[in-house]
């Protein structure tokens, strides 16, 4: 009964801990949908920074990467409060 309760307890801590897709904010590349152009020159697979500053003035770097479809995912972002950061 014991390993039972851990075993629920252990899968209900897993799911809670499973992140959330990133959604674009304005100014990322994918806010308002998918670029226009085709990125075709590109491999599926390939890793597209992408830097801006943001409405509140925080620099903000993201990390897409390209998809089977030439679509972009975005799968991170860091957020500095100066920029551009290290100065």
């Amino acid at each position: 009964m014991k390993s039972r309760l851990a075993i629920v307890l252990a899968a209900g801590l897993l799911a809670a801990c499973q992140s959330q897709p990133l959604e674009p904010i304005p100014g990322s590349l994918t806010y308002g949908g998918q670029p226009r152009t085709q990125l075709t020159k590109s491999p599926v697979g390939s890793i597209v920074p992408y830097n801006f500053v943001d409405s509140w003035g925080n620099w903000v770097e993201e990390t897409y990467i390209i998809q089977p479809d030439r679509s972009l995912k975005l799968v991170r972002r860091t957020t500095f409060d100066n920029w551009p950061p290290g100065r």
